[in-house]
């Protein structure tokens, strides 16, 4: 009876075929992440629950609809929604924020959301995301900005916008809350039921209602910039005069909240037009109260986080190259058993010196060996049977032109073959130039 187990909905699977194209994202992000100063870090898949509900908020779409918890031995856990709560908690538990300031780390991670799969959707999405510890100033919050700016730019990702808001802190919202409560009582009759009780608890919330009633009332809501403190609108003003000195185009959009209770004054998107609805390719913001909210001394901190997939998914849309793995350099193709302990001690001299290598484990015919060779995409192949080893000597066939160059099977192969393939290689180089 044949089996029909299929993965579950809202995943997917990457293929080998499909895995250059997150290579290409994870390595530019890396890199760039690596030119500001940032280190990996690597935390668990699954959390204590109560760690995201102090962190990401009781009445965020997250906690309320959308975290996979599981209860063991009366213990909650969850598996991360999102990867700044258990990456705080990681650099307090193991000291990191006791060391020279600014603590910078940087992760490549996969998230968890039960909600509705769509493109750029998933139950299951990866993240490449960053997170700072240590700075107040609004010039951590550019660096932080033109770090995101700059992998999209390495990735040749297009009409991209960058938009920017503040929320202020405690002080100012208690202030704009209100205004929101007025606001929005004389309207809490069309308010979805989460809504109504958002309005009670945390009215910014309703901002970021995914409703469409919901969000056609939010549309003429008071505005958060309205009712900044001195302090927040002067960090505020900062940002953008550090934004124009690194001629980092942006808009002030007043409805940028986040969906995570934990952000502070700044809060940014950059978003595309180019993948649907889902079009937010990048969010993130401050944090200042975040590490003493979960026990810890204040210390300012702020991130983002890239989704893999809506990347990915845009670069395709826009018909962006990705970068190719490195392909086979050599297939050996034994003409008989004989021949398999010398093509087998060969492959792995090879593999020694970084190539990639393949011989024949399955028993092919030389025809289908030289079918299979070509589907490798093989940069050269070379038979081996009776009279090569006999003489010593071998064929080699360049697989592109079907040149062929005659070479020693001695202990010199090694570097003699690398030679060769190093030349065809720059030689494929200088014709692109």
């Amino acid at each position: 009876m044949a089996l029909n187990i299929k993965r579950p909905n809202g995943t997917e699977d990457v293929i080998p075929k499909n895995i250059n194209k997150w290579h290409t994202v994870e390595n530019i992000a890396k890199d760039v992440a690596s030119m500001y100063g940032f280190k990996e870090i690597r935390i668990p898949t699954f959390e204590n629950t109560e760690l995201f509900q102090r962190s990401v908020g009781e009445t965020t779409d997250v906690v309320q609809k959308e975290m996979y918890t599981v209860i063991a031995k009366e213990t909650k856990f969850t598996l991360r929604p999102e990867g700044t709560a258990g990456t705080i908690r990681a650099m307090m538990q193991n000291g990191l924020l006791n060391e020279a300031m600014p603590q910078k780390v940087f992760y490549i991670l996969s998230c968890f959301r039960h909600e509705r799969p769509q493109a750029g959707r998933l139950r299951e999405f990866h993240q490449f995301g960053v997170e700072m510890a240590g700075s107040s100033l609004p010039s951590a919050d550019a660096d932080i900005i033109s770090m995101a700016n700059d992998i999209i730019n390495m990735l040749e990702i297009k009409n991209v916008e960058l938009r920017i808001n503040s929320i202020g802190c405690p002080k100012c919202r208690a202030e704009y809350h209100k205004a929101l409560k007025a606001y929005f009582e004389n309207k809490k009759d069309k308010l979805c039921d989460t809504c109504l009780s958002r309005l009670e608890k945390n009215p910014m919330r309703i901002l970021d209602c995914k409703s469409p009633v919901c969000s056609e009332i939010a549309k003429d809501a008071p505005l958060i910039l309205d009712y900044l403190c001195e302090e927040c609108s002067d960090h505020f003003e900062k940002l953008k005069f550090y934004l124009d000195n690194l001629d980092i185009k942006y808009t002030v959009d007043p409805k940028i909240v986040r969906g995570l209770d934990y952000y502070t004054k700044t809060v940014f998107e950059f978003v595309t037009t180019d993948i649907g609805a889902q079009g937010t390719i990048c969010g993130g913001g401050r944090y200042d109260g975040l590490i003493e909210q979960m026990g810890g001394q204040k210390t300012p901190a702020l991130g983002f986080a890239m989704g893999l997939e809506r990347l990915i998914l845009t670069m395709e849309n826009q018909g962006i190259s990705f970068a190719e793995d490195m392909g086979c350099s050599l297939y050996i193709a034994p003409m008989d058993e004989s021949a398999v302990p010398y093509s087998m001690k060969l492959a792995a001299e090879l593999r020694s010196s970084g190539l990639w290598v393949e011989y024949d484990t399955v028993g092919r015919g030389l025809k289908a060996q030289m079918k299979y060779s070509d589907k490798l995409g093989a940069a050269f192949t070379m038979v081996l049977g009776e009279n090569e080893l006999n003489e010593n000597k071998a064929k080699l066939k360049n697989m592109k032109t079907g040149e062929e160059t005659e070479i020693m099977l001695d202990s010199s192969f090694g570097e003699h073959f690398s030679d060769i393939a190093i030349g065809e290689m720059f030689g494929e180089v200088l014709e692109n130039i």
